[in-house]
């Protein structure tokens, strides 16, 4: 083995010991080891077909977060290996709860299964798949939700924060944590949704094509589950996101065609959009947003060896201190740490991310390498301070310039990248409903401009109708019922 890959190794083992020592300072360490006999059963390692399902943690058991729960989510590399893309190696029920104490009236589980990273090696991945209590009338669609996670730490992944008990708000996941509503909503509205842990094993924040194709496998799990009673590949699906979970989002819809074309994708909307990682750099240099972007290339970093290369040679003694405290945060605290960086001043070389090292990695990551094959509904705020405009408007005209392109690409002038997250989500669930009831999505490509999406009717005709059963399932009340 090279001094690149054993160097690597000692790292992210290095990260995986700070990320256990962040959880149990968290304060769980004690319920961990109460729980630990119940709350780490034997997973099974049977068949999709036969998969045997493990219970649910007794209460008042937390559930072990991943770092202390490796044979779920680091099976044996044989038993990854010996699976298929999207092959299910272990089940198990769950409890979920909006900000981990607010229990939701669901049918839920988790799913160990195999992916695979940029290398096409197999990898193990997780992911949460949900169920509304009602029976399906007719063949039920199926929401791959794909959350903002721009974490660094195993603790902050969707699948442990959004389980009763687990250490919820407290990890600084605020994404995952309060549009956990999102989920649930889709739910409501009569849809199977999964939830996937997108970044994989290592946590690999920001590796775009990774994102993807764990994504992808993730609904081809979901599909292979039969308690979600799908009608497999025939399950119309739909995909949104929004900033990170865009990434994954993009670069699914993208991959759709090479990597899972066999998943009848019928949807696809996005919003804040990564489209270009190395521009996404160059705007952050100095400004508030340094911090997460740059944790976005920490992450990248442990996918692409080239890109650690980078970081390894030529991070100054400053550079590598803000590394090394960023390594196992989740989204608000390494947005916190050391914003209003000017990112090329933590390397011993001039302009670190026009090395053709970074260059090579920045561009497998931006997106644009294929032309969706399905309907996509894009949206981005024109004085996004997070993640510029202009490859955003690049990246829907190179969509466009295959005559096959169905793009609806909005923009919106008053809405900032936080605000619009928020502001996004009816009008994806919209174009989405849309697309699950066979409404054909417009032809060609069409690119408009609002003074704000507020204005939009369609926004509230979708919002409104939510809120009130959203409020009664958080009182308890059965989800799709």
């Amino acid at each position: 083995m090279n001094k690149t890959l054993c160097g690597k190794a000692r790292r992210v083992e290095r990260s995986r010991r700070a990320a256990a020592r962040v959880v149990w300072t968290l304060g769980i360490a004690g319920l961990v080891a109460t729980g630990a006999a119940v709350a780490n059963p034997a997973v099974s390692q049977a068949d999709p077909s036969q998969v045997e399902v493990q219970p649910p943690l007794p209460f008042p058991i937390p559930p072990m977060p991943p770092e202390l729960d490796p044979g779920f989510y680091r099976p044996a590399q044989g038993i990854v290996a010996s699976k298929q893309p999207g092959e299910i190696i272990a089940a198990r029920q769950v409890h979920l709860a909006y900000a981990a104490v607010l229990p939701i009236n669901m049918d839920a589980w988790q799913l160990s299964f195999r992916s695979t990273n940029t290398r096409g090696e197999p990898i193990p991945a997780v992911t949460t798949v949900m169920k509304p209590r009602t029976p399906a009338v007719g063949s039920r669609p199926l929401l791959s939700y794909q959350f903002a996670e721009d974490s660094l730490g195993q603790y902050c992944r969707p699948s442990y924060l959004s389980q009763v008990g687990s250490i919820g708000p407290l990890a600084g996941s605020s994404e995952t944590t309060s549009l956990f509503a999102v989920p649930i909503a889709a739910a409501q509205m009569g849809w199977a949704v999964v939830v996937t842990d997108t970044q994989g094993p290592d946590q690999a924040f920001g590796a775009g094509p990774l994102q993807g194709q764990i994504t992808l496998d993730g609904i081809r799990a979901a599909e292979n589950f039969a308690p979600m009673q799908l009608d497999g590949a025939d399950t119309k699906v739909g995909l949104t996101g929004y900033s990170g979970g865009a990434l994954a989002t993009g670069h699914a819809a993208e991959l759709h065609s090479t990597y899972a074309p066999e998943l009848n994708i019928v949807g696809v909307a996005e919003g804040g959009i990564p489209a270009d990682v190395r521009a996404a750099l160059k705007m952050a240099r100095g400004n508030a947003g340094s911090g997460i972007i740059f944790a976005g290339a920490v992450g990248a970093r442990r996918e692409y060896p080239a890109l650690d290369n980078l970081f390894d040679n030529y991070l100054t003694p400053a550079g590598q201190l803000m590394v090394a405290a960023k390594e196992n945060l989740c989204q608000v605290p390494t947005s916190l740490v050391l914003p209003f960086v000017d990112l090329d001043d933590i390397f011993t070389i001039p302009n670190p991310f026009d090395d053709p090292r970074a260059v090579e990695v920045m561009d497998q990551i931006a997106m644009g390498h294929s032309v969706p094959d399905m309907p996509m509904f894009m949206l981005h705020a024109n004085p996004d301070w997070l993640l510029p405009i202009a490859p955003v408007n690049a990246l829907v005209d190179n969509y466009c310039s295959d005559p096959t392109a169905r793009v609806q690409y909005l923009r919106d002038h008053f809405s900032e990248h936080l605000t619009l997250d928020v502001f996004a989500i009816p009008l994806f669930m919209k174009f989405l409903a849309d697309r699950f009831a066979g409404i054909p999505a417009v032809q060609g490509c069409t690119i408009d401009d609002a003074g704000s999406v507020l204005l939009a009717p369609e926004l509230w005709t979708t919002l409104l109708p939510q809120i009130g059963p959203f409020m009664l399932n958080l009182l308890g009340k059965p989800v799709g019922e």
